[in-house]
């Protein structure tokens, strides 16, 4: 079995596959100030909630884009199952061509994004992935990767506004009945939401026109994807684990590069 484990900013998810099959996935916070005992113990934990004998993973694969953890995840992998953990990052196989000006800016999260979707849909695509920041990436039709575009998360306009308007509250972020707000929450959430919306579809189509191709995908992934998604007049598909199945196909195609 295979531990994929995608760090983000805000949390680390992590999932365990049999072949293609995902068999369990788990969001945890990416706290800085764990050690690599603490997640060893939590995640073996959720592994046996689960049904998934933690005795039966035999390779482990990570995408991080918070450096600071990168040798506490290592540690947690090392010691859980006894495994040197496969890293996105310089010199791993990705089988994509990235056309990006300097290839090392590009995060690994991004790369692992657009490789599963390319070998999804085998066509040119736009990957939006709603997290701490929200990142649109661009395959072209040969499958090669063209670069985005990097914008604020929403959860991150959400505190701001919070933070700096003194009396505006902390509101979930739900569809509101009304784009004409009636009450403070209301409004805030149809500003959030259809302004989120609308920069979303502002972006995609505007990368469609520089990627001048008939048959392109718009995939949406991440926390806030499903809910984008319902207003979006751009979003094609939603695929809640986008990024683990790329980290499996990224796995699978470095055991077979391996002599």
């Amino acid at each position: 079995m295979l531990l994929a484990v995608d760090v983000g900013n805000t949390n680390i998810v992590a999932g365990v596959f049999d072949g293609a099959r995902l068999m369990g996935h788990w969001r945890l916070s990416s706290s800085r100030n764990r050690t690599g005992d603490e997640y060893t113990f939590i995640l073996r934990g959720l592994l046996r909630d689960s049904g998934v004998d933690p005795e039966k993973i035999d390779g482990a694969i990570i995408s991080n884009v918070v450096p600071p953890i990168q040798r506490v995840l290592e540690e947690m992998i090392q010691n859980a199952f006894g495994l040197k953990s496969l890293v996105v990052g310089p010199g791993i196989k990705t089988g994509m061509q990235i056309l990006y000006d300097n290839p090392r800016e590009v995060g690994a999260d991004r790369i692992v994004n657009a490789v599963a979707a390319y070998e999804e849909y085998q066509q040119a695509c736009i990957v939006v992935d709603f997290g701490t920041a929200t990142t649109f990436d661009a395959v072209n039709s040969e499958g090669a990767y063209m670069g985005g575009a990097i914008a604020p998360g929403i959860g991150i306009s959400m505190e701001a506004l919070f933070q700096r308007a003194s009396k505006l509250p902390r509101v979930e972020l739900t569809r509101p009945p009304h784009v004409i707000g009636r009450n403070t929450v209301t409004s805030m959430q149809a500003g959030l939401l259809y302004g989120y919306v609308g920069q979303v579809d502002e972006i995609v189509r505007r990368m469609k026109a520089e990627m001048d191709t008939a048959k392109l995908t718009v995939v949406a992934t991440g926390g806030l994807a499903q809910l984008v998604s319902q207003e979006s007049t751009t979003i094609n598909k939603v695929s809640p684990f986008l990024t683990l199945e790329g980290l499996r196909i990224l796995y699978n195609r470095n055991q077979r590069s391996t002599p």
